[in-house]
């Protein structure tokens, strides 16, 4: 019996890199070491997440299914979703779509310039069982975990919020004075978190203006992490850092983040890329480029 091909997109959102399978009409399903085999980045297509785009049970424009590359399957990524929003319009001619993930409904809609799109991610959880956290704590702008030695410890009473996915943030003044690769591992898997946690540097380094390191579970040190963004945008605000809208700095770019007080929902805008098309022949995982993607472009200020 031939082996089956199936066509792919390769995307990013400010180096936030994705693999895309249309998986509407045609289901699909890799086990967790075929993920991680393709998410290589040494002797697979490399990418920090696969996303699977599937018919949606509420009737909503499409379900969006997200695998971390170690293949677990994690309910939110802010990036993805502004890049399957972005597909979703320009398939559809709209303005405005709805994707449905595990996290809830997420509405994707124009922003201004080429490839920009802002992503409502509905409401930031704040409460400790919300998180969640192991134990119980009043306060979650700045919870009780260090690490390091007890009089001198490394990093310490990070901030926890969840936009989706659970997230740790440290307040530091230099995000490039850690060494996040290392204490990133053993921070993510803290029993505090009993479903891991993003792992983010931030520091305020201008008015409104946050620069940040995401070390993001399942994946690890990455170029921008769209739920991070979100959830440092939020931790500032609620601990009087900054105003509700923020741009954060990431490796691979800026995000631009809004904590809108209206409905408390997060607004999140930045730029998509499509890199490349290709296809996998899903029983040997050998993959190859089909078509070039769009043209190189400068990431500009998020708004």
């Amino acid at each position: 019996m031939a082996s089956e091909t199936r066509p792919f997109l390769k995307m990013n959102g400010l180096g936030n890199d994705f693999v895309v399978w249309d998986a509407r009409e045609k289901p699909l399903r890799l086990s967790r070491e075929a993920i991680a085999k393709l998410g290589d980045r040494e002797s697979g297509i490399g990418f920090d997440q696969m996303i699977t785009v599937e018919r949606s049970g509420l009737g909503v424009d499409a379900f969006m299914r997200i695998h971390n590359r170690d293949g677990g399957e994690v309910s939110a990524c802010g990036n993805a979703t502004r890049c399957i929003g972005r597909l979703l319009m320009e398939e559809g001619d709209k303005e405005l779509v709805t994707i449905e993930t595990s996290a809830g409904l997420l509405h994707a809609f124009d922003a201004a310039g080429p490839r920009t799109v802002t992503v409502d991610m509905g409401e930031p959880r704040l409460e400790w069982n919300q998180i969640p956290l192991a134990e119980e704590f009043a306060d979650t702008r700045a919870i009780e975990l260090q690490i390091g030695p007890i009089d001198d410890p490394i990093l310490h009473t990070p901030a926890a919020v969840n936009m989706g996915n659970p997230h740790a943030i440290f307040w530091v003044d230099d995000v490039e004075g850690y060494e996040l690769e290392r204490v990133g591992p053993l921070l993510e898997r803290h029993p505090i978190f009993p479903e891991f946690a993003n792992i983010s540097l931030a520091h305020v380094f201008d008015e409104d203006q946050i620069r940040v390191k995401v070390w993001e579970r399942g994946v690890g040190l990455t170029l921008a992490c769209g739920t991070a963004a979100c959830a440092v945008g939020v931790a500032a605000a609620r601990d009087g850092k900054t105003s509700r809208k923020t741009t954060v700095h990431l490796p691979g770019g800026p995000i631009g983040i809004e904590w809108r007080e209206s409905d408390n929902h997060v607004l999140m805008t930045g730029l998509t890329e499509v890199e490349f098309e290709g296809e996998v022949d899903i029983d040997t995982l050998d993959w190859r480029k089909t078509a070039t993607g769009d043209a190189p472009q400068e990431a500009g200020s998020a708004s």
